[in-house]
């Protein structure tokens, strides 16, 4: 697992801002011996000082967290660059639209990466009335099963949060969708392009 904060940040941070460690460590009430501690990764800044530390070095917590600036570049907005996290611990789902520097449980979280759908992970989609019911060829035990399927267009996304000893599939509206994704908790994450079904 990743480290909350590491030394090397902390260092990096502290040089950029000018600050000596006697001067960090005078703007936390802490030693110099405490910010060497750190720096050297023979410690670790306790939680509540998060905040004051990202103060001192005019970044956010999550800045501070990821150890890199976080921007938004991502100005159109648009949902088919969504990006979905999941918690490794608890199976948290967490999606973003662009860069995010995501935590769970302590643990900085990577994006997951799509691969396309495959034989082990096939998926149908019928055309029922105004929906799609999807359907994804996978058992659905307690320990291997999908996750979440979500649906996404230009300017929507619908995710369905699925359970162990369920079923794998769910209703979709199809307006405008262009990809289906689908988190496999073994597997990881498939994407399949949408090509709006022939009706008869």
């Amino acid at each position: 697992m990743n480290q909350y904060v590491t030394g090397a940040v902390i260092r990096q941070l502290r040089e950029q801002q000018g600050l000596t460690q006697a001067e960090l460590a005078n703007l936390l009430s802490v030693s110099d011996k405490t910010v060497s501690k750190w720096e050297t990764g023979r410690g670790y800044p306790d939680i509540a000082l998060l905040s004051p530390l990202a103060k001192a070095f005019q970044v956010s917590v999550t800045e501070l967290l990821a150890g890199q600036p976080v921007t938004n570049a991502n100005i159109s907005a648009n949902m088919l660059r969504s990006r979905f996290y999941v918690c490794p611990v608890c199976g948290n789902v967490i999606h973003s639209m662009g860069e995010a520097a995501i935590t769970c449980h302590g643990v900085l979280l990577s994006p997951c990466l799509a691969e396309p759908a495959d034989a082990h992970h096939a998926v149908q989609i019928e055309p029922v009335e105004d929906e799609y019911f999807v359907t994804i060829n996978h058992e659905m035990t307690k320990t291997h099963y999908i996750s979440f399927i979500a649906a996404v267009s230009p300017d929507r996304i619908q995710l369905v949060k699925l359970y162990p000893e369920g079923n794998a599939q769910t209703r979709i509206k199809p307006s405008g969708i262009r990809k289906l994704l689908f988190f496999c908790n073994q597997d990881g994450l498939f994407t399949l392009d949408i090509k709006r079904p022939k009706t008869r």
